[in-house]
This record gives structure tokens, sequence and C-alpha cells, in this order.
């Protein structure tokens, strides 16, 4: 018997099972590289945002390699009481991916309103229901016309790191919360 046909198949195995074992070794590993991030990132903003590569750094200086992203979009206003509604998909790193949605409001000296795509850092993410719940947060900004920020929510263990950019008109820093949910809801409580 010649082992052509066992060697061939054997390699079809290990070929289809690559993928597989590479993302095993990524939840192995700790989650994401900083590399595998950015090129995330850089897809989902697109090359010319400035300053994203040194706010990933920053994150990754202060919390080492996520487990978790999530890619969305929100819209957000203020006047002195705000509110925030996204929406996004939660990526883990043993590949399993699902919707996710987020309201919340806020209070502050901040005024004005923008539209932002978000892309969130997430770590400590044991189990994906654990994300469903609110997450309180600080954050200042000031967008004349576009900008880049990053902030820190936490609740217990899990830490999300939101990275926005955005355009509009907003100026102010504010005290609130971001509740993620399920399903959509205009309820920001």
């Amino acid at each position: 018997m010649t082992l052509g046909p066992l060697r061939s198949l054997l390699v079809a195995a290990l070929v289809a099972l690559a993928p597989l074992t590479a993302a095993a070794q990524q939840a192995e590993g700790g989650g994401y590289d900083m590399d595998v991030i950015l090129a995330k990132a850089r897809g989902f903003f697109g090359e010319t945002t400035e300053g994203l590569a040194e706010a990933v750094e920053r994150v990754f200086a202060d919390h080492g390699r996520p487990n978790a992203y999530i890619e969305g979009e929100e819209l957000s206003g203020a006047i002195g009481v705000g509110l925030r509604y996204g929406h996004g998909t939660l990526n883990r790193a043993g590949g399993e991916a699902r919707r996710v949605f987020w309201q919340g409001p806020s209070v502050g000296i901040d005024f004005g309103g923008n539209a932002s795509k978000v892309f969130v850092l997430v770590y400590h993410l044991d189990d994906a229901d654990d994300l469903y719940q609110r997450f309180p947060g600080v954050e200042g900004s000031l967008y004349l016309v576009a900008g880049l920020s990053v902030n820190y929510q936490r609740s217990g263990t899990i830490i999300l790191a939101p990275i926005r950019t955005g355009a509009g008109l907003r100026a102010g820093a504010n005290v609130g919360y971001a509740h993620y949910t399920r399903e959509k809801s205009w309820n920001p409580f």
C-alpha cells in the first residue's frame, strides 16, 4: 500500500483545520495581538484615520491583548444631559460573532451631537452573555468636524475600550453609562 492517498488526505485535513487551530491558539494566547487589531481597525475605519495606531498602542499598554472586539456605529447628542444609541457586531477570539446594541444617558458639561464609527476592544469577556449589562464611563470630547477618542468602561473584571471616530459638533465632558443589550431599545435606561 502506498502512502500517497493517505498523505493527501492527511494534508487536506490539516489544511482544513488550520483556521480552527489558529483561532484556538489566538484564544489560548490571551486574545488578539496588536497587529491583528490594527489591521481590523484600519479595515473598519479606513487607512486615513490619524492617531489610530497611537490609540490602539495606548490601550494595549494599559490592558494588554483583548479577547474580543466590537465594530459598530452610534449617534449621540447632549445639551447638559445626553443620550447615546449604537449597534454593532461582537467578535470573539474563538470565532463567535453576534449582534449587540447599546444605549445610555449621560450628564455633564457637554453640548452638541455626533455620529461615530466605534471599534471597542473588549477585555476579560469569558462568556459573551456577560456583555449584556451597564458599563459606566467618563468621556470628554471635542469634535469640530471630525475627531478620534478613546475612553474606558468597566463593570466587574470586564473592561471595554471604545475607540470612536466621528463627525459633528460636540464639546465637553460627561459621566454616564452604556447599557449593552441583545435587542435594540429606545429606552436609554
